[in-house]
């Protein structure tokens, strides 16, 4: 499969060395290699894609090698200043076999690979998991790799692979783009050595302000260094031969006064006695006012040649750019060599010719509009444009008015171009992908996610699109779709509602869930496929031109189709297909996620909600308990609250909280709550004993855990009973003290939140025990932090916070209050386990209530407790 990786153990190459001597056996591919080894210059942009392949992969480092006759580092991420070696012999880089074979090497362990386990690298620790992707320019010459790697062990899978080799790419396309840029910089350099070697000079004389500007060759012509040139039209007239001076004032004078044109052949006196001729011409530019406001020109030395042709002539045709002048008429007046090469035209056809009429394409196109304000405003222009076949290519043009008419310099550019879209094509398709990613990765709803991807999709990969799933029974359904076109997406939301029960077993979307693979369908054979009705009707008036049904691949099954749809014309390219089949990958490794995640949840959930029972039913006395996990992936918890009757007759609450939030700290908290049942219902204690005893028996056991936990008893006397009151006698093991609610509404909290000594820590410890006598009536709760404790708050905010919530709710049915004061405290989705449990004391002059439901006592404990 295209991408996979090749493991260790695999067809291979022999050795390093072997693989090495064969990379330097192929000259072409060294001189490739050499040539973009040359035109890099630490390119921040290969470096984040160097960072952005670690971060995708999930590895420590990553690197960009380049391999001529030596490896050279052309990017890497995630090691130290210094520390990746800047040349290294290519026998010693696990990047020599990635580049000799013909798609990915993946190593695990590389300490355990025969090839690369001795390498400095490798037992030094920095590289152990290794992944390498050739990188291949477009003559198919592997120029060098770009690679992952970290200091653990890793099995690489497909999808790894798959997200390197797109990496790649996109790598070879950033260092080709630096390597032409290099090329048109030096292009661009030779060009501007080409002007000096003419000795042409520019000047710019602002009539404003007076400052007269000169260019370096200008101010060679002159004799002037900076330091002597004091930037006005005296440092000008200074250094003009006495005999010219009046002639060129006037000609100047007439330039500004009627905003035209100036042009003059003078003798410069330089300091050395030394006089050359000077040939200038120029151009006023006017204000808003229409009056002249600057004079701009140029001036080249004709003290060789008066008549300046010959000598700009020959400039002109060694340039390495073409040039052609145009005069007012917009005929060719003058083509070098490079213009003829680049047009496809000799001189002897163009010369004469009108340029609209040489080149119809020039019409209402960026060049008549550019050159023709050049022209208007009298300012130089520099663009870029492309012209149609024939000639079909991008260009870069300067041109700039002059007296004869406009001139204009060009280089052709396509290949800077292309290179430039495609890396931009490639960052798009990163960006798709990585909007993918955090789709995915920011909820534990992947199916709510995937539901959301054709908005991610479109219109990137395709005109509309339609995602569907496979629910728990099997069956597909469309659970989500977008249209680039607003006023189409009701019909893809309709279209989307009724076209899988339309759909016959033959349909593309059936087939790529039962085979797992892409399957491309034109719209006219969907259409043969669908009944006549309403889905027929629809897709008639959306009118794709083709569709690709991409399946959303799990582990071992598929979970769902993500279908694309193009536009009449229009089809998918190769790279647009893998992108967005990368895009149903990541989807159906998101579903499987959250599938696997869910089981595993339940099967959690359940073995936690079987450690909690059902709380008794005493006389008059009604208990209510909630138990709700946490909302993350650590759904085990040690909390626990608990329920019972001891011998006596007395009800027994417990709330607990084994530290941890794990498999082993509910099974502790399984062991904890069972050791205190038995240690209560059999010795008839009060809850300070209880804890004492629990202590005891958990050093004896030797359970290293440790615990909060408090016990709290209700107890009564005759006397008691008569006048409606009940003792509560409790103790606390580093746990939040209960809050009790009074008939009147108002809420009380027991003590200072100090409590004792957490269990696990002395079996010895001193424990206290507290009494606080009811009134018939009142409401105690009991729970643990997860009610009260935010990330975002301390806990005195939620104490206050819980308080609140009791004294409005205080007039509720009891089960009704705990499930409200959950609702307003976590809103369902606490952040960790949250457990409670609570009783509420009904007057005993008066039946049972029905909300307290059946009074149900063992028969070996007493109706009321003693």
């Amino acid at each position: 499969m295209e991408g996979s990786p090749r493991q260790r153990g695999a067809v291979r190459t022999s050795d390093l060395e072997s693989a090495a001597e064969a990379l330097r056996s192929d000259p072409a591919r060294t001189r490739a290699a050499r040539r973009l080894r040359t035109a890099q210059n630490g390119s921040p942009a290969v470096d984040r894609l160097v960072e952005l392949a670690a971060r995708l992969l999930g590895v420590r480092a990553g690197q960009i090698s380049l391999l001529d006759d030596v490896q050279s580092v052309a990017g890497v991420a995630g090691l130290p200043p210094g520390s990746a070696t800047r040349e290294t012999g290519l026998a010693a880089t696990p990047c020599t076999l990635a580049a000799a074979e013909t798609q990915v090497l993946a190593i695990p362990d590389a300490r355990a690979d025969e090839r690369v386990g001795r390498l400095p690298q490798v037992t030094g620790g920095q590289v152990v998991a290794y992944l390498g992707a050739p990188l291949t320019d477009g003559e198919g010459h592997v120029v060098g790799t770009l690679c992952v790697f970290d200091p653990l062990p890793r099995e690489w899978s497909e999808t790894d692979a798959a997200t390197l080799q797109q990496l790649a790419a996109s790598v070879m396309t950033e260092l080709e783009y630096a390597a032409l840029t290099g090329e048109y910089e030096r292009q661009h350099l030779r060009w501007r050595l080409a002007m000096d070697a003419g000795g042409v000079g520019t000047f710019d004389w602002d009539l404003r302000s007076g400052e007269l500007v000169w260019d370096d060759p200008l101010m060679a012509m002159f004799g002037y260094t900076i330091d002597d040139f004091d930037g006005t039209i005296t440092a000008f007239n200074r250094r003009l031969h006495p005999d010219d001076l009046p002639r060129v004032s006037e000609a100047l004078r007439a330039c500004i006064d009627l905003v035209g044109d100036f042009e003059a052949e003078y003798r410069v006196v330089r300091p050395d006695g030394e006089t050359r001729w000077v040939q200038a011409r120029g151009r006023a530019l006017a204000g808003a006012d229409g009056r002249a406001v600057r004079v701009l020109g140029a001036a080249y030395d004709t003290t060789e040649d008066r008549t300046g042709d010959v000598r700009v002539t020959r400039v002109l045709e060694a340039m390495p750019a073409g040039f052609y002048s145009l005069d007012h008429e917009w005929r060719f007046t003058h083509v070098n060599a490079e213009a003829e090469r680049l047009l496809g035209r000799s001189r002897e056809e163009l010369l004469g010719q009108v340029i609209w009429t040489a080149f119809p394409a020039t019409v209402n196109s960026a060049f008549e509009e550019h050159y023709r304000g050049a022209v208007r405003t009298g300012e130089p222009v520099n663009f870029d444009a492309h012209y149609p076949a024939p000639l079909d290519g991008w260009y870069e043009l300067r041109a700039w008015p002059s007296p004869e008419g406009l001139s204009v310099y060009f280089i052709e550019v396509t290949e800077r171009k292309q290179a430039r879209d495609h890396a931009e094509r490639s960052a798009r398709r990163l960006a798709l992908l990585a909007q993918v990613s955090a789709e995915l990765a920011g909820t534990l709803d992947a199916q709510a996610a995937t539901g959301r991807l054709p908005r991610v999709v479109v219109p990137g990969l395709a005109q509309w699109c339609i995602v569907t799933v496979v629910d728990g029974d099997g069956r597909p359904r469309d659970v989500g779709w977008w249209h680039a076109e607003p006023a189409a997406r009701a019909l893809v939301e309709r279209y989307a509602a009724v076209r899988l029960d339309a759909m016959p077993a033959t349909s593309p979307v059936a087939r790529a869930l039962l085979a797992g693979e892409a399957v491309r369908a034109d719209a006219v054979d969907v259409r043969q496929l669908l009944p006549t009705g309403e889905a027929l009707e629809l897709l008639d008036a959306l009118a794709p031109g083709s569709a690709v049904c991409l399946p959303l691949r799990g582990r071992g099954r598929t979970l769902g189709v993500l279908t694309l749809y193009s536009a009449p014309g229009e089809a998918m390219s190769r790279e647009d297909l893998a992108t967005a089949q990368d895009v149903a990958d990541r989807a159906g490794l998101a579903l499987d996620n959250t599938r696997l995640y869910a089981q595993q949840q339940q099967l959690a959930e359940g073995l936690q909600r079987s450690l909690l029972t059902e709380p008794p039913e005493p006389d008059h006395a009604e208990i209510a308990v909630r138990y709700l996990p946490a909302v993350e992936a650590a759904r085990v918890g040690g909390d626990w609250y608990d329920a019972f009757l001891q011998p006596s007759g007395a009800t027994m609450l417990v709330i607990g909280d084994v530290v941890g939030h794990d498999t082993e700290a509910a099974a502790a908290m399984g062991q904890l709550r069972g050791l205190l049942r038995g240690i209560a219902t059999y010795s008839d204690a009060p809850p300070v004993e209880v804890l004492r005893g629990l202590d005891a028996s958990m050093a004896v056991l030797q359970t290293h855990v440790l615990a909060t936990a408090t016990v709290a008893r209700f107890e009564q006397t005759d006397d008691e009973r008569g006048r409606g009151l009940t003792r509560m006698r409790w103790a606390n093991a580093g746990h939040l003290p209960p809050l009790v609610i009074n008939p009147d509404g108002s809420v009380a909290e027991l003590a200072a939140w100090k409590g004792d000594l957490l269990l696990g820590v002395d079996p010895d410890v001193r424990r206290q025990e507290s009494v606080v006598t009811l009134d018939r009536g009142s409401t105690v709760l009991l729970f643990t932090d997860g009610l009260v404790e935010r990330r975002d708050a301390d806990l005195d905010a939620g104490m206050v916070r819980l308080r609140e919530a009791l004294v409005d709710l205080a007039h509720l049915p009891l089960q009704q209050l705990l499930d409200e004061v959950l609702e307003r405290l976590v809103d369902g989705r606490p952040e960790d386990d949250v457990a409670l449990v609570a009783v509420r004391l009904h007057r005993q002059d008066r039946p049972r209530p029905p909300e307290a439901g059946p009074n149900d006592v063992p028969d070996v404990v007493p109706p009321e407790p003693a």
